[in-house]
């Protein structure tokens, strides 16, 4: 029988896995459930009032700018006392109709919070079935098993993480597919759909493909550490633990001894980096002169998304290929 495929087959047939799948729709039912329990599909009145409204506040919102330049053309002093410096800068954003609708699931507004709830579960799936997957065979003897017939250790290994990356992935997109068509279903017929256009889909396409890479890597790392540690608990044990002491504790410490930059040191920052595109960090070592203003001006910082992919990807390769030097040489037995 070809590897891959006992290997799928071995996947399929756990009982985590299983248990894991089984999870993970009713948590994305609840989900589904509970927006279409707390929404409702906006009658056409309603909807044509939020439209006058809407048009009513952009026609106020011209009058403001207007009455902003005039008077700093005419009365600068009047200007400097009821008026911003740039007037332009008052209303960047143009209102929309489903600004003025209560109550009602807008897919628009709410579907990218939702897709970070989708990745969020992805993840854990993929790192627990990745540790699991692997700390089975190791602690039941499997694996030993699995080498009598097939007498090459790196590559049984490589099969074994191979399949589990491609499984975790096509379970990624359809899972996905039909998350997003089941809140599209929602927002047609429960709800609101909103603007959907071109650079919405960007959005929401660019954010999941990147939710995808980052379950392919927690799997990877999780599959890494069991490894290492020979059984599933040595996974949990470690994200446990790092969660507890380093991103816990580890902040606390940092805060008491004004680390400068703490969220560095972090790797939740990099996922956050990744998946949002970039983060804005507030850089806590800088030196406060208030001057004659009386306050301080923050100083932040940048993190784009190619400095977090690189610290997140050495991080697993390196678990990654320590799992496999260790497990080319060590006895299973």
């Amino acid at each position: 029988m070809n590897l891959i495929q006992a290997e799928l087959e071995r996947l399929g047939a756990r009982r985590f896995v299983q248990l894991m799948l089984a999870v993970l729709v009713v948590a994305f039912a609840i989900t589904v459930v509970t927006t279409i329990a707390g929404s409702r599909q906006p009658g056409a009145g309603e909807v044509e009032r939020a439209r006058v409204a809407v048009q009513e506040q952009i026609d106020a919102n011209e009058r403001w700018l207007r009455e902003c330049r005039e008077t700093r053309e005419e009365n600068p002093e009047e200007f400097r006392s009821n008026y911003p410096v740039d007037c332009d800068e008052m209303y960047t954003r143009t209102p929309q109709i489903e600004d003025y609708l209560t109550g009602v699931f807008v897919f628009e507004r709410q579907m990218p919070g939702l897709v970070y709830f989708l990745i969020t579960f992805l993840a854990l799936f993929g790192f627990l079935v990745g540790a699991s997957y692997i700390g089975a065979d190791l602690n039941s003897g499997g694996m030993t098993n699995l080498l009598l017939w097939r007498p090459q250790r790196l590559t049984v290994l490589g099969t074994k993480l191979g399949t589990l990356l491609g499984a975790v992935l096509g379970l990624s997109m359809v899972s996905s597919v039909l998350y997003l068509g089941a809140f599209w279903l929602v927002g047609q017929t429960r709800g609101y759909p909103g603007i959907l256009d071109a650079d919405f889909w960007n959005t929401i396409l660019t954010t999941t493909v990147r939710g995808w890479f980052l379950t392919l890597l927690v799997a990877a790392l999780g599959f890494a550490i069991a490894v290492l540690g020979r059984h599933t608990a040595a996974a949990l044990g470690v994200l446990a633990g790092y969660a507890v002491i380093w991103e816990g504790g580890g902040r606390i410490v940092m805060e008491i001894i004004d680390a400068p930059r703490p969220d560095v040191l972090m790797l939740s920052t990099y996922v956050g980096a990744w998946v949002l595109g970039q983060l804005h960090l507030t850089d806590q070592g800088f030196v406060c002169d208030p001057g004659p203003a009386g306050y301080c001006q923050v100083t932040q910082y940048v993190l784009g998304w190619p400095a977090a992919l690189l610290v997140l990807l050495v991080v697993v390769g390196a678990f990654v290929l320590a799992s496999f030097a260790n497990f080319r040489k060590r006895d299973l037995v």
